[in-house]
C-alpha cells in the first residue's frame, strides 16, 4: 500500500486526527510506534557514564564520530585517523569503544512517531498489537513492518509555515479586509506570477520565506533571479548535495538558453523546461521511458533502485536501457535506446549522468508543493510585510535567537517592533498601524490563561488605568509576584505609569495591601455603607494603594530588566550607537553565525576562521589553570546575539585593563566551531572600541591571515610535554586549542607522568594538532605546564 504524506497547521494537526477517530472510529485508528536506536555517539556516552569514567574523555571520544547519515563506530575508525589513534594507544578508550560496539544499534526506548497515523477497515487490533504511550495508543509494529502488512499509513505532518500564513491571513482579514482597505487573499486564483514578487525574490531578501530563507539558498536566489514559477521549483531541488552541482550549468544556461546542448534530440522535450539540467526524479523516469521503451511502472523501479544506489541492479537495468529484454515469449518488453535510435556510446553516458544525479534528487511533486508555500509566503512578504513578520515571529517565540533575528529584519523593513503593553498587546505578536506589539506569550513568567484574562478584562471593562487598576479587576491568581514584576520589567505599563522603577519598589505591598482587603471582604468585615460603595474609604480607594516616587532606572539598567524577562533588549540596545561603527569594524557577528547553523556542514567549515568581533562584555569569569596563572572567559554580546570569548592568561594579563563588564571591545581571534556546540572565539588580540589603533595585522578580517610577528617556523621539529595524565582533559584541550593558532608541519607527543611501561613512559602523538614551533607558542603553552615538562627536538 501506498503512504500518504500532508501537511497541516501546526497547531491543528491534533484537530486532523480526532476527525478521522470519528469518522472511522476510534478503535480503527492508532498512532505508530518508533523505537529510539542506539547511535553510535549516544551508545560512547552511555557506556562512559556506566563506567564511571571521566565526562570530558568520554566526551573528546564521542566527538571523535562524524556526523554523517549512517555513520557507524566502525565506519568513524575507519576514517578518522584521531579516533583509531585514542582506540590504539589508550587502553580506557579502546574498553569504551569496545562495549559500545556491542550495544549500538540496540533499541534505546519507545516512543510516537512524529506524524505517522494507521487507518484500517477493521478496528487495528485485529491486525497488529497495540500499545499506550502516555494518553496515545500506538501500534507495537513501527511503520515498516505496517507497510509489508498492507495497511494504510498516513503522515499527518505539522508545518510551522501553514501556520505563518494562516495567522498572516487573519491579520491582515482584521487590519485591513474589515475595514475595506484591501480585498480577501484567496491564493486559488492567483497564477503565481507576480512581477514585484520574483523582484523579492532575485533580490535575496528572503529571510522568513519557506525553503529559502538560508544565507545559503538567499545567496542563491540572488545569482539564479528566478522570474517564473518553475525557477522556484527548480532552485528547492537544486540546493541540495549532489544536484548542487548542476547549479552553476543551470544559472549559466537560464542566461543562455540558446547555447544549451542535449546528449540527443529526444532529451530536448524532457530537459528544456530546466535548461539541459537534470533536476527531478520524474525526468530520470521519462527519459528511461521516452529513449529506452520503459513501462511507467518500471521507470518507477529504477528510480528507486539508482536514490537506493542498488548498483547490482543498475547495472542490469543499464542493460536493458541500452540494448531492450524479451520477455520468455521473445516479445520485446523493453524496447532499448539502440531499437529507438540512440548510439550506445550516448546511451551510456546518459545512464551514467541519471546515476551520479538520482542518488540525492528531488521528486518535482514535492518540490512544487513546496515552491507553492514558498511563493505564497514571498507573496505575503512583499505585499503584507507587517502581518507576515508579526506572525512569523509569533511561530519562533521559543526561539530567542530567531526573533532576535526577525526583528533585526523588521528594522530593515522600517518596521518597528513596540515593547509589550498591558492594554494594547495580545498572546501573539500583533499589527498596530504600520507596526509590530510585541506579544504577552513572549514574557517570561506569563501564562496563556493569565494573558486571555487580562485581554477579556479589557475588552469587557475597558482599559486598565493604572497597575491599581489591573491588581483590583484581575482575580488574585492572575496577580502573583511573579507575573507583576514581569510585567513591570518588560514594559507593559510604561504608557499608564510613571517609571518602572516606582513600579518595582511599591509592586509587593500593593499585592499584600489588596490581598489583605479581599480577605476581610470575604470574611464580611464590611460596613453597610461599605457594601452598597458609600465608604469615604471607597473614594479615597487610590490614595490607599499608593505607590512610592522613584526615580526612573538609568537606561542600561532599564534595558538589563528588559532582557531578563523577554530574552533581547526591545525599546532600545546599549549598542545602537555604535551600529555603524561594528559594522565596519568587524568581520563576523552572530547574526552571521546564527544564520550558518541552518546550514550545519557550512556552520562547521567556520572553524579555524580568523575573525574580528565586536562587542559589549556581558560576563567576565575567571578561573585558574593549574600553573595558578589566571584565565578569562567572556561572553560577548552584539546587536545579534552572544559568543563566549577564551582569554589565555597572557593575553589577559595584558589586557585586563579594559576587559569590565558593560565595556565595549573588539577582539581578532579564532573561530573554534564543534558539532553540537555553541561557537568559541580564542582571542589573539583585544582593543577598546576608542582605541582608534589598527590591529597588528590589518588583512586579518579578510580570512585566514595571521600575524606573523614573532614566529619563526622550524619545520621538521617535535614538541614534547610531560602531563600529569591523559585523563586531564582540560589540559589536552587546552594544548590543542593552543597548537590551532600555529599551524604547521611540526609533531607534539604526550608523555603522561601518570603510564609507565618497564620502567619506561609512554608516548602518544597528537595527531590532527601539527603545529609551527615558535617562540609565541612556547610562550602560551608556558602559561599551562612546567617550563621543564616543554622540550623541543629536531
Amino acid at each position: 500500500m501506498p503512504d500518504i504524506d500532508i501537511d497541516f497547521c501546526y497547531e491543528r494537526r491534533e484537530e486532523v486526527i480526532d476527525y478521522v477517530k470519528r469518522k472511522y472510529g476510534d478503535d480503527h485508528v492508532a498512532q505508530i510506534i518508533t523505537f529510539g536506536t542506539m547511535g553510535a555517539k549516544a551508545a560512547i556516552r552511555d557506556v562512559g557514564r556506566v563506567l564511571d569514567i571521566g565526562y570530558n574523555k568520554v566526551d573528546k571520544v564521542a566527538k571523535e564520530i562524524p556526523f554523517a547519515l549512517g555513520m557507524t563506530i566502525d565506519k568513524a575508525l575507519d576514517t578518522n585517523p584521531n579516533l583509531k589513534e585514542l582506540y590504539d594507544q589508550d587502553p580506557e578508550t579502546k574498553e569504551i569503544i569496545n562495549i559500545s560496539k556491542q550495544i549500538e544499534g540496540m533499541l534505546r526506548h519507545a516512543s510516537t512517531h512524529a506524524a505517522g497515523v494507521v487507518i484500517s477497515k477493521n478496528p487495528v487490533d485485529e491486525y497488529v498489537p497495540l500499545y499506550k504511550h502516555q494518553d496515545a495508543i500506538t501500534t507495537q509494529f513501527t511503520m515498516t513492518t505496517l507497510e509489508e502488512l498492507g495497511l494504510l499509513k498516513m503522515d499527518f505532518l505539522g508545518l510551522r509555515t501553514l501556520t505563518v500564513i494562516r495567522d498572516t491571513l487573519d491579520l491582515i482579514e482584521k487590519n485591513r479586509v474589515i475595514k475595506n482597505y484591501t480585498e480577501k487573499i484567496d491564493f486559488s486564483k492567483m497564477d503565481y506570477d507576480d512581477p514585484k514578487v520574483y523582484e523579492m525574490l532575485s533580490s535575496g531578501n528572503t529571510l522568513g520565506v519557506f525553503q529559502l530563507e538560508s544565507a545559503g539558498m538567499r545567496s542563491f536566489m540572488k545569482q539564479l533571479k528566478p522570474d517564473n514559477f518553475e525557477d522556484i521549483v527548480a532552485g528547492i531541488s537544486l540546493f541540495r548535495p549532489g544536484p548542487m552541482d548542476s547549479i552553476p550549468a543551470y544559472i549559466k544556461n537560464k542566461s543562455n538558453p540558446k547555447d544549451v546542448t542535449y546528449l540527443h534530440e529526444k532529451l530536448k522535450p524532457i530537459m528544456e523546461v530546466t535548461y539541459g539540467c537534470l533536476v527531478y526524479q520524474e525526468q530520470v523516469m521519462q527519459v528511461v521511458r521516452d529513449l529506452g521503451g520503459y513501462s511507467y511502472g518500471r521507470s518507477d523501479l529504477v528510480r528507486r533502485a539508482m536514490s537506493k544506489k542498488k548498483m547490482d541492479v543498475m547495472e542490469e537495468e543499464r542493460q536493458y536501457f541500452i540494448h531492450g529484454k524479451f520477455d520468455e515469449d521473445g516479445n520485446i518488453e523493453i524496447a532499448g535506446c539502440i531499437r529507438n535510435g540512440v548510439e550506445e556510446e550516448i546511451a551510456n553516458k546518459i545512464f551514467d549522468d541519471m546515476i551520479d544525479f538520482a542518488r540525492y534528487a528531488f521528486n518535482k511533486s514535492h518540490a512544487a508543493a513546496y515552491g507553492v508555500l514558498a511563493y505564497e509566503t514571498a507573496y505575503l512578504k512583499t505585499y503584507y510585510p507587517v502581518e507576515f513578520m508579526a506572525a512569523l515571529i509569533t511561530s519562533v517565540m521559543g526561539n530567542t535567537d530567531k526573533v532576535v533575528e526577525y526583528i533585526r529584519e523588521c528594522k530593515a523593513l522600517e518596521i518597528d517592533v513596540l515593547p509589550p503593553d498591558i492594554n494594547k498587546s495580545f498572546s501573539k505578536f500583533s499589527v498596530e498601524g504600520d507596526n509590530i506589539r510585541f506579544g504577552l506569550a513572549a514574557v517570561k513568567n506569563v501564562g496563556v490563561n493569565i494573558i486571555n484574562n487580562i485581554i477579556a478584562e479589557r475588552e469587557s471593562n475597558g482599559l486598565f488605568v493604572d497597575l491599581v487598576d489591573l491588581v483590583k479587576r484581575l482575580d488574585q491568581k492572575d496577580t502573583n509576584k511573579r507575573v507583576i514584576e514581569s510585567l513591570i520589567k518588560c514594559g507593559a505599563f510604561d504608557n499608564i505609569s510613571e517609571n518602572r522603577a516606582s513600579l518595582m519598589a511599591g509592586y509587593e505591598s500593593l499585592l499584600e495591601s489588596v490581598s489583605m482587603d479581599r480577605k476581610k471582604n470575604v470574611q464580611g468585615q464590611i460596613s453597610l455603607f461599605d457594601a452598597f460603595g458609600d465608604s469615604e474609604e471607597d473614594s479615597d480607594f487610590q490614595q490607599i494603594y499608593s505607590l512610592p516616587k522613584r526615580q526612573e532606572y538609568e537606561e542600561r539598567e532599564r534595558l538589563n530588566l528588559e532582557k531578563e524577562v523577554l530574552g533581547m533588549y526591545v525599546s532600545g540596545h546599549p549598542l545602537s550607537q555604535f551600529e555603524k561603527e561594528l559594522q565596519e569594524k568587524t568581520s563576523m557577528d552572530n547574526g552571521k553565525l546564527n544564520s550558518l547553523k541552518e546550514e550545519e556542514e557550512s556552520y562547521l567549515q567556520m572553524n579555524e576562521t580568523d575573525v574580528i568581533m565586536g562587542g559589549m562584555i556581558v560576563t567576565k569569569t575567571i578561573k585558574t589553570t593549574k600553573r595558578n596563572e589566571i584565565m578569562a572567559f567572556i561572553e560577548l554580546e552584539d546587536l545579534y546575539g552572544a559568543i563566549e570569548i577564551i582569554v589565555f592568561p597572557q593575553l589577559l594579563q595584558k589586557y585586563n585593563v579594559i576587559l569590565n563588564e558593560d565595556n565595549i571591545i573588539y577582539v581578532k581571534g579564532t573561530l573554534s566551531i564543534k558539532e553540537g556546540e555553541n561557537a568559541k572565539l580564542i582571542a589573539r588580540e583585544i582593543k577598546d572600541i576608542n582605541d582608534d589603533t589598527d590591529f597588528a595585522d590589518r588583512n586579518y578580517n579578510s580570512g585566514r591571515t595571521r600575524n606573523v610577528e614573532n614566529i619563526k617556523p622550524e619545520s621538521g621539529k617535535k614538541l614534547y610535554l610531560k602531563i600529569d595524565s591523559m585523563s586531564d582533559t582540560d589540559t589536552t584541550n587546552n594544548i590543542v586549542e593552543i597548537a590551532k593558532q600555529y599551524p604547521g608541519n611540526d609533531s607534539i607527543y604526550l608523555y603522561p607522568m601518570d603510564e609507565n611501561i618497564n620502567g619506561k613512559r609512554k608516548a602518544y602523538k597528537m595527531t590532527g594538532a601539527l603545529t609551527c614551533i615558535c617562540d609565541e607558542f612556547i610562550n602560551n603553552l608556558e602559561e599551562l605546564l612546567p617550563k621543564d615538562n616543554i622540550k623541543v627536538k629536531a
